[in-house]
């Protein structure tokens, strides 16, 4: 049974594990900012070792991450800065419903699928589609893979709209 997002430990930071075809990818710490009880905002410095060029963006020592989490939504969406506090950009991780926060650990199941949004908008890039396809996800869980899909699908009107912002407002 998972605790309250409420019940974090003192000090007001979690480890935030991203899982990956069962495995964990990476665990880093982060700050809790804010839970209203369907999304949780936490903020955190890049994880990565070194900088990584991803041709689109370059994420680096110094970056801040305020990430966002949902209980009910396959998604989470990611505010990205230099250390200087310029926007870089968002970049949206297609995962399942965030479950709860168990001894101090926000365990985030990443469904392959992701989306970069310029700062400016401008620049709306569907990744890893090809991951997607071969991960077997809708082999296994097609319900799973259209959720996904539908996530990936609706980040995307969101941000060719102009209002991928309005998912992170508080």
């Amino acid at each position: 049974m998972s605790a309250s997002w409420a019940d974090a430990p003192s000090g007001g930071t979690v480890d935030v594990r991203l899982v990956k075809h069962g495995r964990t990818k990476i665990t880093y710490p982060a700050r809790l900012l804010a839970d209203d009880g369907e999304r949780v905002t936490v903020r955190a410095p890049w994880a990565g070792e070194g900088a990584r060029d991803f041709g689109f963006v370059r994420f680096e020592p110094g970056d801040v991450f305020t990430e966002h989490f949902w209980r009910g939504r396959w998604y989470a969406v990611k505010e990205v800065r230099d250390a200087a506090g310029t926007l870089k950009g968002w970049y949206c991780d297609v995962t399942r419903p965030a479950a709860g926060l168990a001894d101090g650990v926000l365990v985030v199941e990443d469904l392959d699928l992701d989306l970069w949004v310029s700062a400016d908008g401008r620049e709306v890039l569907r990744l890893d589609e090809d991951e997607f396809a071969a991960s077997g996800l809708a082999e296994r869980d097609p319900a799973a893979a259209a959720a996904a899909s539908a996530a990936l699908d609706g980040l995307e009107k969101l941000a060719r709209a102009g209002r991928l912002t309005e998912l992170t407002a508080r």
